[in-house]
């Protein structure tokens, strides 16, 4: 089955550059060169995978990614940037990208991260399971990225869906901090920084209903 790219990069040299390398590995890539453009793309076009710049005229990669999550596109992300500070990468991994490149990089490097990102969204079913799951008294319902409990809702991130989903797939079991990060964030995660533990801090705080002494998210 023909695997397809959309490559959203405006330096037009460095993406003509990818795109030729990428079809010589026999996946078909369509070239974006704006967040504009891009976000056109994707409203009308499916992809197996996207591989969006940060830095893009016209819109921001970061607007076009938090658009297409919202969207409740779950397909796979791999993040270009060439910042150096790591609260972009977070950013963007926090609004559901699933891993992250800094410029400049080789193409063996690419094109091993296409494939381990592709390896993970298929073991996952393509990450695209739309099944409604509970989990205590929580209904989660990831195709509208709301949780229910009672009367009341919660809004969602893909992040958190992912997260619960895999808390739900194997409850009963512990999960380490690497699993975690690789399966739900999809990189080799910072051991110094403390995202993690604040994105799973935070979550906690909005769904359980004693953050306390938590039923559903225990550390």
């Amino acid at each position: 089955m023909t695997t397809r790219i959309l490559l959203v990069e405006d330096d037009r040299s460095l993406g003509h550059g990818i795109v030729k390398n990428l079809e010589h590995e026999g996946y078909v890539v369509t070239l974006a060169t704006d967040g504009t453009e891009a976000a056109r793309v994707l409203a009308s076009e499916e992809f197996d995978l996207v591989i969006l710049d940060l830095m893009l005229p016209g819109r921001s990669g970061l607007d076009v990614l938090r658009e297409f999550r919202a969207s409740g596109d779950t397909t796979p992300v791999l993040i270009l940037t060439a910042k150096d500070s790591e609260d972009d990468k977070v950013l963007g991994l926090e609004l559901g990208a699933d891993d992250y490149m800094t410029k400049p990089f080789g193409v063996k490097e690419i094109i091993a991260r296409i494939r381990a990102i592709l390896r993970r969204s298929a073991s996952r079913g393509g990450g695209k399971s739309d099944d409604d799951f509970t989990m205590d008294d929580l209904r989660v319902v990831p195709t509208e990225l709301r949780a229910y409990r009672g009367q009341g809702e919660i809004s969602l991130s893909p992040r958190d869906v992912k997260v619960l989903r895999l808390l739900h797939d194997r409850r009963g079991k512990v999960i380490d901090r690497n699993t975690l990060a690789d399966e739900v964030w999809g990189v080799d995660y910072f051991p110094e920084s403390r995202a993690l533990d604040q994105h799973i801090s935070q979550l906690r705080k909005r769904i359980e209903k004693d953050p306390a002494q938590p039923r559903i998210i225990r550390t």
